[in-house]
């Protein structure tokens, strides 16, 4: 800005932005400014500080202007560009953009099918529909051994805990084994992610009776209730595969990751809770899953006769399985023994009931399993039932949490070996493997992490795994269901147990909480909703905290002046580079939201208002009539789009400033927001003080350049 600001290296101005002053905190940023302001470094240019004058410039040629556009264009000319420009598409166009960008992918694929051979056509659909015909093609023997080794150990964790979350379900330990039978079989040739291993889990296990209960009692008519989950995990299914086909994935967003944090930690605590009816073999247990109803349950448990036996073995094999998976942390080699733990675990509890008959002596069994292949399950389909709409709604809540959850650990594990997965693949086979799974006694299934993890440490090289484990999990249907008549549930509910801590990440949490205390708020609110109240209220209340997070962000935008940084043309917040050197006479303002509209704009206003006079406040208590503002520019690069309502504010600040001796210009300012102001005339109003740069207002001010443009 001026000869005497002394340049500085790169590495001293990337200090400035690493070593900036911390940040305000919300609610420091919720309080109206006081007026006050601290004192700043200021550099005073002398020129015309009082009005912008017009003048006009000499032209260039055409082709000069080609040669060397920067060089022989002034800051008239660039004003020109702003004001000049091309009208900006309308709403209906805008809209129909985005229809188009859904629909263009597939235009796109109809065009290059209809360019090519009948046949060649049918096997690229074929390919688009099933990746698994495009990298089957280069698969070998050595990857095969990998998948070979990798689905077999996934399938000894699979199986105790799929029996395990199908009774947090509240449905026969069956149905758990069916899901991991045809889902991932679907999977494996739909899929994208190599690593993923399918499913059922424990949070969409809680969410289903948590949310169905209200709807039909379990206890009462556990078929009625069977129908009602397999006509869930249909709408599931549907939900998921519209997300894919309409490229709809931004539903997902809505859940965000504090959010998802929060829930999962709360979720993973009332899921242990639920556990202790097993580890306890209490008989009489809340269908409700807040904590408040569970404690009082296992208090009155404790003033009735008990059977100690069934908490000395599952507290013993639990501690089993957390220190085979200690070890196994410790010791990369011995990755497979965290993972036959839990069958290991099933294996030796079943023999040591059987072999000493505790079943006879109060330790509660599994008993009978349903042997066989998955039945068909299309005529439970309860798609005329009373029930239809809030069982859709049930399953369009699970679709999202399943979906952020499965493509969560999708991309974890894919950014590892390097690869992407395609978001709106992952969308389409997770549903269409939820809707086949519905009409063959599966319910929800979506990708477990627990697992994943497992697959992706026995060295998995392709989805070839989840067909080994499918195929493991049906011969164990059809061969070994009667040895697990005597299994404990107990056993069942310490596999359980030992998976859950790894769902309360207290770190990221933390994490959270230094980062944006807005967020916090949505993660514990979440966290504490589930625990007290319900899965639904802490979903809820998640994504409320959330979109009232925007909304006051929307209501109340953070407005910043701005000032030069030594050396550089760059315009920056004073309050983050102290070093910022402000103009005598100028106040450049940013105002921190992409939309000025009626929910801000006045708040913008009064705020700039404020700074002023306290400025002039300022100045007449120092006697100091240099540091008078006399110019306001409002740098509107942040701004993506303005309202009727934000013009009329920009309208009532032009005529306070004026009625004070202050002139306003406008710099940055993006396409809509520009379309918008010419038509209203506010650029007219302002006498046409338009600039592309801050830097190139401010040298307007004292050099008396600027283009008579309107």
């Amino acid at each position: 800005m001026t000869s005497s600001a002394a340049a500085c290296s790169d590495a001293e101005k990337a200090k400035w932005v690493l070593n900036a002053p911390r940040l305000p905190g919300p609610w420091r940023e919720s309080v109206e400014f006081s007026g006050e302001e601290s004192q700043k470094d200021t550099v005073i240019l002398h020129g015309s500080p009082k009005h912008f004058k017009q003048s006009t410039t000499t032209d260039a040629s055409s082709e000069e202007k080609i040669l060397d556009l920067e060089k022989n264009s002034s800051s008239v000319d660039r004003s020109q560009w702003v004001l000049n420009g091309p009208e900006p598409p309308g709403l209906w166009h805008e809209l129909m953009d985005t229809v188009r960008e859904t629909t263009s992918y597939f235009g796109n694929k109809y065009s290059s099918l209809k360019s090519q051979p009948m046949l060649k056509s049918v096997v690229s659909i074929q390919q688009e529909i099933f990746p698994i015909l495009v990298w089957g093609r280069s698969y070998s023997i050595s990857k095969f051994k990998h998948d070979l080794m990798a689905g077999l150990t996934i399938a000894s964790l699979c199986i105790p805990q799929s029996i395990g979350y199908a009774t947090l379900a509240k449905l026969d330990p069956q149905y758990g084994l069916y899901t991991s039978v045809v889902p991932p079989l679907i999977y494996a040739i739909m899929g994208t992610s190599r690593e993923i291993a399918i499913g059922p889990v424990a949070v969409v296990s809680l969410l289903l009776p948590s949310m169905l209960l209200k709807l039909q009692d379990p206890g009462a008519d556990p078929i009625a209730y069977t129908k009602l989950v397999l006509t869930a995990t249909f709408f599931t299914g549907i939900f998921q595969a519209a997300f894919g086909i309409f490229r709809l994935g931004f539903l997902v967003d809505f859940l965000s990751h504090a959010a998802i944090v929060g829930f999962v930690a709360g979720a993973a605590i009332i899921i242990g809770l639920q556990q202790l009816k097993g580890l306890l073999g209490i008989a009489h247990f809340p269908t409700s899953t807040d904590v408040i109803s569970v404690m009082e349950a296992v208090w009155s448990s404790f003033h009735h006769p008990w059977n100690p036996h069934n908490f000395m073995l599952g507290c013993s094999f639990l501690c089993f399985i957390l220190i085979s998976r200690f070890v196994g942390r410790k010791n990369k080699k011995l990755f497979w023994l965290p993972a036959i733990a839990p069958l290991l675990s099933v294996i030796l509890s079943t023999l040591i009931v059987y072999l000493t008959r505790a079943d006879k002596h109060g330790i509660k069994i599994v008993k009978h399993i349903k042997e066989g292949l998955n039945p068909s399950s299309v005529h439970l389909l309860q798609l005329n039932s009373p029930y239809v709409g809030d069982v859709a709604k049930v399953g369009l809540i699970i679709a999202i949490v399943a979906l952020t959850e499965a493509i969560a650990v999708g991309k974890s594990f894919s950014s590892i070996k390097g690869y992407r997965i395609n978001g709106n693949k992952e969308m389409m086979s997770m549903g269409f493997m939820n809707i086949v799974g519905s009409l063959t006694s599966c319910y929800v299934a979506t990708g477990s992490f627990s697992r994943t993890a497992v697959n992706f440490s026995a060295g998995c090289e392709t989805p070839v795994s989840n067909i080994v484990m499918a195929i493991t999990v049906t011969i164990s249907l059809e061969f070994f269901t009667r040895l697990l008549y005597f299994t404990p549930t107990a056993i069942l509910a310490s596999i359980i147990l030992s998976a859950l801590p790894g769902l309360i990440n207290i770190n990221e949490i933390y994490n959270i909480w230094k980062v944006d205390k807005l967020d916090f708020l949505a993660c514990i609110g979440a966290f504490f909703g589930v625990l007290f109240a319900s899965v639904e209220i802490g979903l809820l209340l998640a994504v409320a905290i959330s979109f009232t997070k925007i909304i006051l962000i929307s209501i109340r935008p953070g407005t910043e002046t701005l000032g030069q940084l030594p050396g550089t043309d760059m315009f920056c917040d004073t309050e983050q580079y102290p070093m910022a050197i402000t103009v005598s006479g100028i106040m450049i303002v940013r105002v921190k939201s992409a939309l000025l509209c009626f929910a801000n704009s006045n708040f913008v206003r009064e705020r700039i208002v404020r700074w002023i006079a306290a400025k002039k406040a300022e100045g007449l208590k120092g006697n100091n009539t240099k540091d008078t503002i006399q110019v306001v520019i409002l740098d509107m690069s942040n701004l993506i789009n303005i309202d009727t309502s934000g013009i009329a504010t920009l309208e009532d600040l032009q005529r306070n400033l004026l009625s004070e001796g202050i002139e306003l210009a406008v710099a940055n300012p993006r396409w809509q927001v520009i379309h918008k102001l010419k038509i209203s005339n506010f650029i007219g109003k302002i006498g046409g003080r338009v600039f592309v740069t801050v830097a190139e207002a401010v040298a307007a001010t004292f050099t008396g350049k600027i283009a008579t443009t309107y």
